[in-house]
């Protein structure tokens, strides 16, 4: 059985040939611009699994190719870059890995909530300037305690649910709001349950976004969503880029509307130099200074969580081909179709 990484980020596959065991043969092409027309069609028709990280889509061209797939898994969390009701009509699952950095972004976004309320981001950018004048504890904009506030919660997922309980060890008081949880689910977790994101937003001093890419969710949070967000709150996005409207937290950070917000990911990667919010941010207009953390899509990342990824994708693959066993198909639905 011969499983395909078309854009491998790492020198060798060897972690990933370990975990295949001799009975595969694991291909691989180390990613870099413009390695689609590397890739060889003896490649793509002789591979039986595909494991793909987010550097190429998956074009119909390709799948064209796919002489002997079987099972596709998306080395990642989100799986933009797959055509699942394409391979679904083929008749092939489509997995991704949800799971392998679920604490490391949980951790990432109450780090994100305590550099901004704890004033830790801006106290050092402070003191690297001028270590003596602003020897001062008051000078960040938006500190404050958290203990007894409350955290909104969108999508009570792994991760979701992971930043909750963190949450709540800090004395937060949670609230979630997740349309696909089953009823009665809050009493179990003892968090509250907010029935519209409206409702949520509303009451809400710090929100996380934790929800999947979709066309549900896409463009979630705009200019109308923060409308309803109460005064003062605090919005944090370690999830997907384009489920936050960037223009529109510009405008209620300006308005006030939010104090402030700590970004891991965004609509366009690496972010538009021109956009206003990237700007004024970068240049420390006086009205916005200390109230944006930014952070390079690196939620997910540690030494560990890459190692589980590559290790659980390829798993993922051997399972199936060896055994029969199917774990995390995303696309169910068409393939029923």
């Amino acid at each position: 059985m011969r499983i395909l990484i078309p854009d491998l980020g790492y020198d060798d596959a060897d972690l990933e040939r370990e975990v295949a065991g001799p009975d595969f043969t694991i291909d691989f092409y180390r990613w870099q611009p413009g390695i689609e027309a590397k890739i060889t069609d003896e490649s793509w028709r002789s591979c039986h699994a595909l494991a793909l990280y987010e550097k190429i889509p998956v074009t119909p061209a390709i799948m064209a190719k796919l002489d002997n797939i079987k099972l596709v898994v998306r080395a990642g969390v989100g799986f933009d870059n797959v055509d699942l009701k394409g391979f679904g009509a083929m008749g092939i699952p489509v997995c991704n890995v949800p799971d392998y950095g679920t604490m490391d972004v949980a951790e990432h976004a109450i780090g994100l909530l305590l550099g901004l309320t704890r004033g830790i981001v801006e106290h050092n950018e402070r003191l690297r300037g001028d270590p003596i004048g602003e020897w001062m504890f008051h000078t960040p904009p938006i500190k404050r305690r958290l203990l007894g506030r409350r955290i909104g919660i969108v999508g009570l997922g792994r991760i979701g649910t992971a930043t909750a309980m963190r949450a709540k060890a800090f004395g937060l008081d949670v609230w979630f709001y997740d349309p696909y949880l089953r009823p009665g689910i809050e009493l179990g977790l003892g968090f509250g349950r907010a029935f519209s994101l409206e409702e949520l937003l509303a009451g809400s001093d710090v929100v996380s976004i934790h929800t999947p890419l979709t066309a549900e969710t896409r463009n979630m949070i705009d200019a109308k969503a923060l409308s309803h967000v109460k005064k003062g709150a605090i919005l944090i996005n370690t999830g997907r880029g384009e489920t936050v409207v960037l223009e529109a937290v510009y405008e209620a950070l300006k308005s006030r509307q939010l104090d402030g917000a700590g970004l891991d990911v965004l609509e366009i990667e690496p972010p538009q130099l021109n956009h206003p919010l990237i700007k004024a941010w970068r240049t420390k207009e006086p009205w916005l200074h200390g109230r944006v953390v930014l952070t390079p899509h690196s939620a997910f990342h540690s030494p560990e969580s890459i190692v589980t990824l590559r290790k659980k994708s390829v798993k993922t693959a051997v399972d199936f081909l060896r055994d029969g066993n199917l774990y995390n198909c995303v696309n169910a639905e068409f393939l029923k179709k």
